[in-house]
């Protein structure tokens, strides 16, 4: 598997992961965190990581087509 596609997975993957904490993890309350925001930041970080692999696969196509 390409490196951009390994990229837009995870990245697709922890955004996942975040959605699923911050929807379950609400009414859970741990002393440091509350899974809830560490949910958030999974999101941020994941759909980080997918716009990059999509730009990484843009930037391989258009280097493809020279």
């Amino acid at each position: 598997m390409a490196p951009a596609h390994k990229t837009l997975l995870t990245g697709l993957a922890t955004f996942v992961g975040g959605v699923l904490l911050w929807q379950f993890g609400l009414d859970v309350e741990i002393v440091v965190f509350t899974p809830s925001k560490i949910g958030v930041v999974m999101m941020i970080i994941g759909g980080l990581e997918t716009l990059y692999g999509v730009y990484k696969l843009m930037r391989r196509d258009s280097a493809e087509q020279r």
